[in-house]
């Protein structure tokens, strides 16, 4: 019977049976529950009366399994201070593949010879590694990167969400088809945005360590809620008015 099984569910299967590691901190499960108020809670544009200081082209990418909706609140509140905002342009985030990294490649490069100046990739969780390596291929086209809730240092599997990642992408968390040391620091400024209340991502995975990162600043929201909680968006507009960013 095993031979009529496809080769991806066997793979699955074997993927979401392996054990953690032990001695892995992850969030408790009281965070894990928490973020279920956020991820069915209503969702509103925050009232943020807001000037940006350096208006500019900016880029948001949705964490994993999240649509560019989830994202709009923070759109929202980026473009109604200035900024140009551009989503990602790949609906649904289900994991990292060579096809829609080069994509992306290609899309971050034309837009910043478009608009004449580079993005600010701002990368909810997932979408925050894009953003990280996308910076580092294209420095000439990034000019800041801001993550929130980004798992880019230590252990892939000091979350509460990497056997979902195997089961969908079909591929160990920690050996994406898209290779990079994710924990080195991108050739721009680079932001790390974390929470000590995040439910998903274990928070010094997301905070990360100096050399990982130029500046970590901690907030008090979930994880699903960096990407409309009015503090997590109000920091981001913060950021991107005192970072100076990288001039290419």
């Amino acid at each position: 019977m095993s031979s009529l099984v496809p080769v991806g569910l066997r793979r699955r299967a074997e993927l979401i049976r392996q054990q953690r590691p032990s001695g892995l901190r992850t969030p408790p499960a009281r965070l894990l529950w928490r973020e279920l108020a956020v991820l069915f809670g209503a969702r509103r544009t925050p009232a943020l009366h807001h000037v940006a200081m350096r208006p500019g082209p900016v880029m948001l990418l949705p964490g994993f399994g999240a649509h560019p909706a989830r994202m709009r609140p923070m759109a929202e509140a980026l473009a109604h201070a200035g900024h140009r905002v551009f989503e990602w342009g790949l609906g649904f985030n289900l994991g990292p593949t060579p096809e829609n990294f080069a994509f992306l490649l290609g899309r971050i490069t034309r837009i910043a010879h478009e608009q004449g100046a580079p993005l600010t990739l701002v990368g909810w969780s997932l979408g925050g590694l894009f953003a990280r390596e996308l910076a580092k291929q294209r420095p000439d086209a990034v000019a800041l990167v801001i993550t929130l809730g980004t798992p880019f240092s230590g252990d892939r599997r000091a979350n509460n969400a990497w056997r979902a990642y195997e089961l969908v992408t079909g591929h160990p968390v920690d050996d994406p088809p898209v290779k990079g040391d994710f924990a080195a620091k991108p050739p721009v400024p680079t932001v790390a945005l974390w929470s000590p209340r995040d439910g998903i991502i274990a928070p010094r995975s997301a905070c990360g360590w100096p050399g990982e990162r130029d500046v970590a600043v901690a907030l008090r929201c979930s994880h699903l809620g960096f990407a409309s909680a009015p503090e997590a968006i109000a920091m981001v507009l913060s950021v991107m008015d005192s970072i100076e960013p990288a001039q290419r």
